[in-house]
Formats: C-alpha cells, structure tokens, sequence
C-alpha cells in the first residue's frame, strides 16, 4: 500500500512551534495577546496585528520554524513500523509555495535529523490545492494523511481515503474520519486494510517469457517490486504455437530471456531460474525437471508461497500431482481462460493444458482466478504511451518498447494488451482489484466453465484498475536504481 503524509501538523508540531513565536513577538509588539482563541488559521484573526504586521514577521521566520519543528509523539516510529510491514511511505508537503529559500534541502535535512524514513519526498504549492491531489493521483497514493480540511475534501472527491489529522483549527468539517494520534492511524491501517500491511510475500513466477512481450514487462514489473516480494523462483513454462518452435526450443528461450532482464534489474539468478515442463499433462507428461521439484521444495519450506502463473498451468499441476502436500501450503494466482459469463474458454493459457486446469481446479488449492477476456484485457496500451513514459530511461526500457512494438509472434502492432502485469499488480495491490467468491466450476468438454453451487470457493477478479496499475509500472520501470 502506498501511504501519503503531510508534515506539518501532521509529522511535525507546526501550529504549537508558530503560536509559541507569535506569542513571543506580539509581547514586543503591541502586549495585547491573543483576542481570537478559536480562528481558523493563526494567521488569522487571532491577534489585532494589521495584515502587513501579521505578513512581514511570517515571512522574516517561517524558514527559522520549520527547521525549529519537532516530530509528534510517536510519528517517526509508527512511519518506520509501516515502512518495515511492506507499505510505501510518501512524504507529501505544500512547502513548495515560495515562503522558503530552498524547501526541498530544508525538508530533507528535518527528515533525516529525525530519523523518519520514508520512500518519496514530494512538495507542491500550499496555496493550490489540487496539485497534491494531482500527485497522490500520478503517485497512486491508497491512504493520505492530510491536516488541511480543503485538500482533504478534494482528495476525497477524487477517490482516494483520507485520515484528517485533527488540529484546533480545522474542526468545523465533521464528514472526514478523523484521527488525533500515530498509533491511532496505524492502528486504523492495519484494522482496515490488513493485507497490505504485511511482511515480503514469497513468490515464484511461473512464465512462458518469450511467448510474446507481456512476460517480459511481468517479470520486469516483478523484479522492480521487489520492496513487496522476496522472490524465490521464476520456472519456465511451456508453450507453443502452430508451426512455431518446438516446446524444448520455446523453454531455452524463455530461459535466456529470463537471464538477459534479470541482469538488466542486477537481480542474482544462481539457484533462482528453473527449466520447466517440455510437453503438456495432456500429453501424457510425467518426467522430472527442476522447476516442478523447486516448486515443491519452496513450498515445503516456507509457511506460505505465492505462484504467479501467467502461462499454461502445467508446473503447477505437476507439482501437485507429485506432492499433494503442498496444497495447503501455497496460493496460486492465474492469468488464464475467460469471464465465467464467456461461451468457452478458447484462451492460449487455458486451451494449451486443459487436464493440467482440471488438476488444478479439483485440487482445492487457494485460487484466485484473473480471466483474460472481458478483464486483463482492459490493460491495452500503445507504443506511443510506452515511449512517453519509458524510452531512453534505461537499456531495459528500450527493449520493452522494442519487444511491445514487433514481439515475433504477432507481429508490428502499434496497441496491444500486456495481460500478464495483472498478476503481479493483483499481489502489490488488491485495492486495485474487485473480485467475487465462486464455487469452483467444471471444465466442460468444449473448454467452457460448468458453474456449480456447492464445491469448494475460488476467488474470480471482476474487475482492475487500469489506471493504477499502469501509473504504478510505469513508475517503477523508469526509476533509476
């Protein structure tokens, strides 16, 4: 989850650091104290200085408290217990509005000297208010956590959650849900939205890389999420098109493709990338090969293990037929067939192994299902949206542009569909994400569901983001490391 937070009044005691200046200065002024105790701002109306007075002191000393503030109780611990639980920390300040010399040193000097940690600093301008609603828009920003009742109610307006932070001033709005502490807000986090505030999810991708250009972007989106994943394997899996490659062929070079982008992300592929199955359980297939035996190795030894599967289900229903143990032990999340409401399932993922889908239906594994048509379908984009965002950000965004615009198999295509990213959103994000419990179905003889009413539950997702999910790969593909 990507958790948005002012500073001032909201990591930082700014109204109590300026009403204590004020106070000091309004002794040498006039002495008249203070003739307002409940205005909406200090600034105004709370001591009968003129607005020339009132402007030339803020202005001579605004820079002075800022760097004279001192976190709230508990702010810098609570930031750090979200940070380590998996969340994303984004510090977003409206310092950037001309009161301050340089606002970015200042603001990250103050967050350094305090030890709050935190993944972006983002500053726009206080007296705009939209624009830190347009950043927690660019930012896919899921939580902020906001003092200003204005910029609150427009966050609110455009969808995002809000915790009004309460302060003196800003109390008239009643329709906000409002917090007053730091462990009151992460309890609330962690109340709310339990699954995101979590440790590393163990994963293993299972992908048929060099079928066409959305694996590449997947296992890219994948190894660039690494602040949410301890990836522990990526297995080959099979695939094959009509007077194509052979599947032994299609399983080397996916493999080497596997190689070339994990070396462009510098992650270490020693005992991580595993050959799978060279034909289909369908077929009649039943060898050994390292990918199934690592599968069930990983899944023995960790209390939980997530396979994204964004090919043909055959690895994973071989490693259940071998080791049926591990059923309990492991979550499956695949990209493969249709909408339930489809005729059939004439999908590539689903009609090359259609035994090794019933394997794994009927197994009662965890399961949730991401149908391509009528939903990953929805992920379309263009090359001219790719290049805007990715060409000339680094060597592997250059090759994803190249692979989306001419990836072999179908072709020069200007738009295209990159399915496969929907499963490694699904697992960074499930507030992207609408799904639906269903009693798992049959699979009919001419690859349509048989939907049924009392069999074991399977979650359907109805439903993404396409916004979000793009806006988040996007950004952490054209990030430098």
């Amino acid at each position: 989850m990507r958790i948005g937070i002012d500073i001032d009044n909201v990591i930082a005691n700014f109204d109590d650091v300026l009403l204590k200046e004020y106070l000091k200065h309004d002794k040498q002024l006039r002495n008249t104290g203070i003739i307002n105790e409940n205005p909406e701002r200090i600034r105004n109306g709370m001591f009968d200085w003129s607005k020339q007075e009132e402007e030339e002191f803020y202005y001579h000393n605004i820079e002075k408290v800022a760097q004279s503030l001192k976190p709230i109780s508990d702010a810098g611990y609570y930031i750090k217990r979200l940070k380590q639980e998996g969340n994303q920390i984004y510090i977003i300040s409206g310092r950037d509005n001309g009161e301050y010399q340089n606002p970015y040193e200042l603001t990250k000097n103050w967050l350094a000297k305090y030890k709050i940690e935190y993944d972006k600093l983002i500053l726009t301008n206080a007296y705009y208010k939209i624009e830190k609603v347009q950043e927690c828009i660019k930012n896919n920003i899921d939580i902020m956590i906001e003092d200003n009742i204005a910029t609150c109610l427009e966050m609110v307006k455009n969808g995002i959650k809000v915790y009004a932070m309460n302060t003196r001033y800003n109390q008239k709005e009643k329709s906000l849900e409002r917090v007053s502490k730091w462990k009151e807000i992460y309890e609330k986090i962690v109340q709310q939205y339990p699954k995101t505030a979590s440790p590393k999810l163990h994963v293993i991708l299972d992908t048929d890389t060099y079928n066409e250009c959305d694996d590449q972007f997947a296992l890219s989106y994948l190894l660039k999420s690494q602040d949410r994943f301890c990836i522990d394997a990526i297995t080959v899996a099979p695939y094959h098109h009509d007077n194509d490659i052979s599947i032994q062929e299609g399983i080397e070079k996916s493999y080497q493709e596997i190689i070339k982008i994990c070396k462009w992300c510098n992650f270490e592929t020693d005992n991580k990338v595993f050959r799978g199955c060279t034909d289909y359980v369908a077929e009649g297939y039943q060898e050994e090969n390292e990918a199934v035996n690592k599968i069930i190795e990983i899944a023995s030894i960790n209390d939980k293990t997530y396979i994204l599967a964004i090919g043909a289900i055959t690895n994973i229903a071989r490693a259940i037929q071998k080791a049926p143990q591990i059923i309990s032990k492991i979550e499956v999340i695949w990209l493969g067939g249709n909408s339930f409401l489809s005729k059939d399932n004439q999908e590539f993922n689903f009609k090359q192994d259609i035994q090794a889908v019933k394997i794994v239906l009927e197994s009662k594994v965890e399961l949730t299902i991401i149908p391509c048509k009528n939903v990953a379908s929805n992920l379309r984009t263009s090359i001219y949206e790719l290049e805007h965002f990715l060409k000339g950000k680094s060597e592997l965004c250059d090759y994803l542009c190249q692979r989306f615009y001419n990836d072999g198999i179908h072709g020069i295509q200007e738009r295209r569909v990159i399915w496969d990213i929907s499963a490694i959103a699904y697992l960074i994000n499930q507030q992207w994400f609408e799904i639906s419990k269903k009693s798992c179905p049959r699979v009919g003889k001419n690859t349509s569901y048989e939907l049924t009413q009392n069999n074991h539950e399977i979650t359907v997702v109805d439903y993404l983001n396409v916004n979000k999910i793009f806006n988040d790969l996007f950004e952490k593909l054209s990030k430098k490391e």
